[in-house]
């Protein structure tokens, strides 16, 4: 789960993480007001929305007072932005942070992700703060450093201090750097995080060490006992489709493609989408609606799938251990009933009552195309869409 910038300034700020003072602002009104309140020479008004790049899109200008806030503002708000992150579609600007200025020195990258190969948190660390990272990795790898984390030990002050070092913080403030790098590794644990990036971790004029920017990914199936960073989720940077499938503890995630995909089992979803691909097709959506689906589970994520205007077509794709076929005929022969379908589908079905589902599915006096493999179903599927 995302959030927005200034609820992950608000969680680091607990953790004893320095970051800029400012306030948010729904409107054009608020955001003078929280201007005036903040009383600085220089405001920054910062577009909120769940993508990086923000700044070279137009969603960062630097007011230098009332009245540059109030038209950065106007201009912001309500603005769609388009940035690498936010596909062509963009994203609708409906909140500002405010933020007081800062006499920046030097900008550096901090971030804490989770090495997969390794299955440990690892600190990133370069010197060349404001640019993305991948850029970095691309063309000066070596200006990356990191820290493997011990999870049983933590974050130790000394692994602080080499990144620190290793990225030429000042003398004088490797102690400061130190305790920011300990408060946000104690955030991401606590809170669950996948990532906190720190960019860019600025040091100031006036002997500072703050996050100007900050980036914190949650893991979702652990907000369960994150209540509070659950209630920072704003639904207005979902996919609606999205939205309605988590409601039914359906795993969905939209694509761009035209074939609605409708699977069980995360590895089988995966490699039905890539067979799709294989056979020229594109695949419209990631869905999979686990072991213990219902006849009324399948027909909500039916439903979904068919909420995409650009899909042409459907391939279901069933292994039944847990599930068994014939729950996953008798969802998929009622929502067909209840959408009207109109575009092809395409069933296989195989395992626990096999012949069970392909009986319900032939006597359905429904158009539904059988394929005896996942081969034949996504050649079939992509053949009927082209």
């Amino acid at each position: 789960m995302n959030i927005h910038e200034y609820q992950g300034k608000e969680i680091l700020r607990q953790y004893g993480v320095t970051v800029p003072n400012g306030k948010v602002a729904f409107t054009v009104d608020e955001a003078v007001e929280a201007a005036k309140k903040l009383g600085t020479k220089v405001c920054v008004v910062k577009a909120q929305i769940h993508a990086g790049g923000r700044g070279k899109a137009g969603g960062v200008k630097v007011a230098k007072n009332v009245d540059e806030v109030r038209t950065y503002a106007n201009e912001i708000l309500g603005k769609t932005l388009i940035t690498h992150q936010t596909g062509p579609e963009g994203k609708e600007v409906k909140r500002l942070l405010i933020e007081e200025g800062c006499d920046i020195k030097k900008e550096y990258y901090i971030g804490l992700v989770l090495d997969r190969a390794t299955s440990r948190v690892v600190l990133m660390a370069s010197e060349e703060g404001g640019t993305e990272i991948e850029e970095v990795a691309e063309q000066t790898p070596e200006k990356i450093f990191k820290e493997v984390i011990d999870p049983v030990v933590g974050l130790t002050p000394f692994q602080a201090r080499r990144i620190a070092f290793h990225i030429n913080i000042p003398k004088e403030l490797i102690g400061k750097t130190v305790k920011f790098m300990l408060g946000l590794y104690t955030a991401f644990v606590e809170k669950d995080c996948s990532i906190a990036e720190i960019n860019p971790l600025v040091v100031t004029g006036d002997g500072n060490v703050m996050a100007l920017d900050a980036k914190l990914n949650f893991d979702a199936n652990a907000l369960y006992r994150q209540k509070d960073i659950l209630a920072f989720r704003d639904l207005d940077e979902e996919d609606p489709k999205e939205i309605e499938a988590s409601k039914y503890d359906l795993s969905y995630i939209s694509l761009n493609g035209n074939i609605g995909c409708m699977v069980n089992g995360a590895g089988l979803a995966m490699a039905t989408m890539d067979i799709i691909k294989y056979y020229g097709g594109d695949p419209a959506n990631f869905l999979d609606v686990g072991g213990g689906a219902t006849a009324e589970k399948v027909t909500e994520a039916f439903k979904i799938i068919l909420s995409d205007q650009n899909v042409k077509g459907i391939f279901v794709n069933i292994f039944g251990g847990i599930m068994k076929c014939d729950i996953i005929a008798t969802g998929v022969v009622e929502a067909a009933k209840q959408v009207e379908l109109k575009v092809p589908l395409v069933v296989r079905l195989e395992g626990t009552n096999v012949d069970l589902g392909k009986n319900i599915l032939q006597e359905s006096g429904l158009n539904i195309i059988a394929a005896e493999s996942m081969a034949d179903g996504a050649q079939k599927i992509v053949e009927l869409v082209g």
